[in-house]
């Protein structure tokens, strides 16, 4: 039996804002420990057992951060699904058990993979625990079982769905010698509810939080899908039908996914099986829905709140980060990322110090934050709209400085990497390299340039940057000219296919 990861890495995802040094969804940043969630979530399969490579859904303009953190961790992957707008996790999860069953057919084993869905932004703190429990549900969910995973609460939490827990399954389900707890029918899935409500269903101990993580084969998810929501299934098969591989990526066709319908997977599938009144299909068995509790230091870090309580605090409660002077501080998140923060004499505080933004706030008023996002995107301000740094999948650059007619910005080209040949109609571009070596293609020429040597591309000229090196080659590029934006580019040739349908400034 093989355990497929799925990993959802998000439509346009959460934002929490001011955010490290760019406006991404939280599953690409570093909010508890040094790696990314999204890199968090990929190293808790190691010592599973039989683990494929994962397959990640993820927003199409996020493709190069999930390339980069996938590199920087040293991880493969069995394939990275692009959506090309977010439809919710039903049809996220469909494209990917798609492509699975896709796989199987060629295969002559004919493998059905146990899928493990997991979403990309949680924090799972006690891993042997977790560990345990999907080796118990993959055991059930190879007898057709759909598996959720309901965390056991410690307090009335508002803002989560629950899983009321119905009939205990008999210990004939659980492996022999396993530490998971006991595995029970899934009951019922409850609406967020309020205060008084969710202190009444903790008290009841009938209730665990929903996790939003699953386990099915992929087979029968699809004969689910088809049988309660025909609508996704066939809008999903007929993208898959009609995409592409382009490189690392697989493509679904663009206009045909848009058209398929939002949901979730619990919604379009799991609250259908287990309410008979909402069920599809009358003919056919149904099969079991079964919720395994989890209690293993889980956390989905929906707020900056969440942040400091995850966090390693000190003597006064404070997490600390950065360059920070905290005198009479307690019980506060300080973050500081590109200068000195000093902090006196508050408590309760969230206070994030980014390139961009700082951000201060009563750890009461965290929620609050999306309003303010709200009137960022209102007034068009650009700090909601652009990234700081951006991700290609040669590298990243930085805009460190800018002004009428210049632009200046910090260039970094992985090794072996290179940048397109392309050309710029209005602005001219010069190149001074900091560390590594650089491969120069200007016009006819070619040569290479080392630490502290430079050179100057005018406007009009065919050009081309490469890294021949093992080290990363950093530089910086002065741009001048009438027009700076990043769609002045015509690509000739690229290795990364970007020529051929890509809009010009990805």
């Amino acid at each position: 039996m093989t355990v497929q990861p799925v990993i959802l890495a998000g439509g346009a995802g959460t934002r929490m804002w001011p955010l490290s040094r760019e406006l991404y969804p939280k599953q690409f940043l570093s909010l508890t420990g040094k790696r990314s969630m999204l890199q968090e979530t990929i190293s808790r399969l190691s010592g599973i057992g039989k683990m494929s490579l994962p397959v990640i859904v993820c927003n199409e303009e996020h493709r190069f951060l999930v390339a980069e953190h996938t590199r920087q961790l040293g991880a493969a992957t069995s394939s990275i699904i692009l959506e090309p707008e977010g439809r919710n996790t039903a049809p996220a999860l469909t494209l990917a058990a798609l492509s699975l069953v896709g796989h199987r057919q060629d295969d002559a084993m004919g493998d059905d993979p146990v899928m493990l869905v997991m979403p990309a932004d949680h924090v799972i703190r006690k891993l042997s625990v977790f560990r345990s429990a999907v080796k118990q549900g993959s055991v059930l969910a190879a007898r057709g079982c759909l598996i959720t995973f309901g965390i056991v609460p410690t307090e009335p939490k508002t803002g989560y769905g629950y899983i009321r827990k119905g009939e205990q399954l008999s210990m004939d389900t659980r492996r022999r010698g396993s530490a998971s707890a006991a595995p029970f029918r899934l009951g019922a899935f409850v609406e967020k509810p309020d205060e008084a409500t969710a202190r009444r269903m903790i008290d009841s101990e009938e209730y665990l939080w929903n996790s939003g993580m699953f386990m099915m084969q992929a087979s029968v998810w699809l004969d689910q899908l088809e049988r309660h929501r025909p609508d996704i299934a066939e809008a999903c098969r007929d993208a898959y039908a009609q995409g592409t591989q382009d490189g690392d990526f697989f493509r679904p066709d663009a206009d045909l996914f848009r058209s398929c319908p939002s949901d979730s997977i619990d919604y379009a599938v799991m609250e259908r099986v287990v309410d008979p009144k909402r069920g599809g299909s009358p003919d056919g068995r149904q099969p079991e829905c079964v919720v395994l509790p989890l209690d293993a230091g889980w956390s989905d870090v929906g707020a900056w709140s969440a942040v400091w309580e995850e966090g390693e605090q000190d003597a006064q409660g404070n997490v600390i980060r950065g360059d920070v002077y905290a005198q009479s501080m307690r019980n506060s998140l300080l973050i500081g990322q590109h200068r000195l923060l000093s902090a006196v004499g508050l408590e309760d505080v969230i206070i994030v110090e980014t390139a961009d933004a700082v951000l201060v706030a009563h750890k009461d008023s965290v929620q609050d934050i999306r309003e303010l996002v709200a009137r960022l995107k209102a007034e068009e301000r650009p700090e909601q709209r652009n990234h700081r740094r951006v991700h290609r999948p040669w590298g990243t650059y930085e805009t460190v400085d800018s002004g009428p007619r210049f632009q200046v910005k910090r260039l970094t080209v992985n090794p072996g990497a290179a940048l397109s040949l392309q050309m710029h109609h209005h602005r001219a571009e010069h190149w001074v390299v900091v560390k590594g070596t650089a491969k120069v293609t200007r016009g006819d020429e070619e040569f290479l340039l080392t630490e502290n040597e430079s050179t100057n591309v005018p406007v009009g000229v065919t050009h081309r940057l490469e890294n021949p090196g093992t080290i990363p080659l950093e530089l910086i590029e002065v741009q001048s000219g009438s027009y700076l934006g990043e769609d002045d580019i015509t690509r000739f040739e690229d290795r990364y296919d970007r020529h051929r349908g890509d809009p010009p400034s990805s």
